[in-house]
C-alpha cells in the first residue's frame, strides 16, 4: 500500500485542504481522509485533480503539428494531408511514434488516453506477417509510458456513402463486418497474452480482468483490479460504415464494450446522410438502435434541435475536442445544450495539434461563450467532471471522483505559478495549463514529474536519470517519419 497527502484536492469539485489517499495493491484508492495530517512515509503533493481523461485521440496526427497551416484550405484539404503521414507508419515507426505523443500526453497531464485507431494493415490493405502489429505497438508505447490505455480498434469499410476505399484509405478496412469483428475478437486474446507476458502487469489475463472492469463500470460499481491496456470498439463514422454494417457490428459486439463513432463533425457528412437516408447521422444511429449509454459521438458539432434530443435521451457521451474543431475551422457545437438534455460531456484531443487538458477545458467553456455572448456557460467544477468523470466512463474505466474505489489516478497541478497565482482553487481548470502539471500519477504509482516521465524503460538517448523525455522521443519519432518520407520521395532525409 502506498499513501498520498494533498495539501488541497479537488473531490467532486469542491477544493477540500489536508486530503490523505490510501492506494491498495490494485491501484484504486482505499480510503479518502480530508482534514488530515499527513503521516510518516506519505507522498506529500500539492494542489491534486482526479486523473483527467483524453477521451478521443488519433496519435499520429501528431505528426502534422505546426506543418499545415500555412496553406488554408479546411478540414477535407487537411485530411489529404493526414493520409501521406499514415503511408509513412509501420509498426516500428508507429510504435516510435506513438509512445512520444503519449509520453507528451501523460507529461501534460492526461492520465487515460482512447486511441481510435484504425491503421489496421499495410498501405494498399495487405496484412502485416505478424497478426495485430500496429495494434500491440500502440499498447506496448502505453505500457512503458506508464499511460492508461483504452484501445478503441476501428471498423471502417467504406470511402463515403456507397463509395469503395480510396488507396489511401485501404490500410484502414477489413473489408466487411464480419472480418473486422473476427479481428477484434482475436486482437483481445492477443492483447491478453501481452499483458500476461509484460513484466509490469503480468498478474493475470488482462482480457478477464477488462471484462471484469468493463461489466462493473456499466453496473455502476467498481473493479478489483487495475488494467492498464484495455479493449473498446469504434465505429469511423455513418459516411465510412453503412447501417447495415453498424448493426452487425452491434451484434457482434460485447454489450460491456464502451464503442465510439465520429458524429457530424462536417457539414458534407450530414448532406451525404440526408441524401443517402433520407436522415441525419444522428437519426440513422437511433434507428438502428445505436444511441445508448454506451456509445461515445465524438464532435457533434453540427445538430438539429431533433438530434440534440435524441443524444441527450440515450443517455449517451459526447466527445467535444475543442482545439481540434478549432483548428481545423470545423465549428462550436452545442455543448450545453447537449449536457442539459441528458447527455455526458467528455473531452478529447483528437488530432494532437495541442495536447493539454486544460486548455480543452478551456477550450469547451470559451466556444460556448463565443456563441451565445455570456459568461459561465460551463462552472469549472462541470469542466473538471466533463475532462475526469466524464471522460473515464467514456473510456469504460469507471468512475474517476477520487472518491473510494476509484482508479488511483491523480494530477498535481501548480497553484503559485505565474499563470495561477491568486486563482481560487476551484477556478484552476480556467488558469492553468499543461506547464503547470507538476506530479503525475497512474495507478498509485508517480509515472511523471515536472515533465520527464520517471521509471520507463525507454533507450539510451530516451532518458536521463531515470527519466523518459518527451521532446527527445518526438525528436527521434519524427526524424524517422521525416526520413521515411524522404527515402519515398527519392529526397535524401
Amino acid at each position: 500500500m502506498a499513501a498520498y497527502w494533498c495539501e488541497l484536492a479537488l473531490v467532486d469539485g469542491a477544493a477540500l485542504p489536508g486530503v490523505r489517499l490510501e492506494v491498495g495493491t490494485d491501484g484504486r484508492l482505499q480510503a479518502v481522509t480530508p482534514r488530515s495530517e499527513p503521516r510518516p512515509g506519505d507522498v506529500r503533493l500539492g494542489t491534486v485533480l482526479p486523473g483527467l481523461a483524453n477521451a478521443h485521440s488519433h496519435a499520429f496526427h501528431r505528426a502534422l503539428r505546426g506543418r499545415t497551416h500555412d496553406a488554408g484550405g479546411d478540414f477535407w484539404q487537411w485530411r489529404e494531408a493526414m493520409y501521406q503521414v499514415a503511408a509513412g507508419l509501420d509498426p516500428k515507426r508507429y510504435f516510435l511514434l506513438a509512445r512520444a505523443v503519449f509520453a507528451e500526453m501523460l507529461a501534460s497531464g492526461f492520465t487515460a488516453v482512447g486511441e481510435f485507431h484504425y491503421l489496421h494493415h499495410r498501405p494498399g490493405g495487405s496484412r502485416y506477417p505478424a497478426e495485430h502489429a500496429m495494434e500491440l505497438a500502440l499498447a506496448a508505447a502505453a505500457r512503458e509510458v506508464g499511460i492508461r490505455l483504452v484501445l478503441l480498434d476501428t471498423l471502417y469499410l467504406d470511402g463515403g456513402i456507397g463509395m469503395p476505399l480510396t488507396p489511401a484509405q485501404r490500410a484502414f478496412g477489413d473489408g466487411s463486418a464480419a472480418a473486422w469483428l473476427a479481428r477484434w475478437h482475436s486482437l483481445r486474446e492477443a492483447l491478453g497474452r501481452a499483458a500476461t507476458a509484460d513484466d509490469g502487469d503480468g498478474d493475470g489475463s488482462q482480457t478477464d480482468r477488462q471484462a471484469d472492469s468493463q461489466a462493473d463500470a456499466r453496473s455502476g460499481t467498481q473493479a478489483s483490479t487495475d488494467t492498464r491496456v484495455t479493449l473498446g470498439a469504434a465505429i469511423h463514422s455513418v459516411r465510412a460504415v453503412s447501417p447495415t454494417a453498424i448493426r452487425e457490428a452491434l451484434a457482434g459486439l460485447p454489450d460491456a464494450v464502451p464503442l465510439h463513432i465520429h458524429l457530424s463533425e462536417q457539414p458534407q457528412e450530414n448532406a451525404d446522410c440526408r441524401a443517402a437516408y433520407g436522415r441525419t447521422p444522428t437519426e440513422v444511429l437511433a434507428g438502428i438502435g445505436a444511441l445508448a449509454p454506451r456509445l461515445s459521438v465524438v464532435h457533434a458539432t453540427h445538430l438539429t434541435d431533433e438530434d440534440v434530443a435524441l443524444i441527450g435521451t440515450s443517455e449517451a457521451s459526447v466527445v467535444m475536442c475543442p482545439t481540434t474543431e478549432a483548428d481545423l475551422g470545423d465549428g462550436i457545437g452545442p455543448a450545453l445544450a447537449l449536457q442539459r438534455a441528458g447527455a455526458r460531456i467528455a473531452l478529447g484531443s483528437d488530432q494532437n495539434a495541442v495536447i493539454d487538458p486544460l486548455l480543452e477545458m478551456r477550450g469547451l467553456e470559451a466556444g460556448e461563450r463565443l456563441v451565445s455572448g455570456r459568461r459561465g456557460r460551463f462552472t469549472p467544477a462541470e469542466l473538471l467532471v466533463a475532462a475526469s468523470d466524464h471522460g473515464y466512463a467514456a473510456l469504460g474505466l469507471g468512475r474517476q471522483r477520487l472518491i473510494p474505489g476509484d482508479l488511483c489516478d491523480l494530477v498535481e497541478v501548480a497553484s503559485d505559478s505565474i499563470r495561477t497565482a491568486g486563482s481560487l482553487p476551484e477556478q484552476l481548470p480556467l488558469t492553468a495549463t499543461a506547464a503547470d502539471v507538476r506530479r503525475v500519477i497512474v495507478g498509485g504509482r508517480v509515472v511523471a514529474d515536472s515533465g520527464v516521465l520517471v521509471g520507463g524503460a525507454g533507450g539510451p538517448d530516451g532518458r536521463a536519470s531515470g527519466t523518459l523525455r518527451p521532446e527527445i522521443l518526438l525528436r527521434d519519432a519524427l526524424a524517422a517519419l521525416d526520413g521515411t518520407a524522404a527515402l519515398a520521395s527519392g529526397e535524401r532525409p
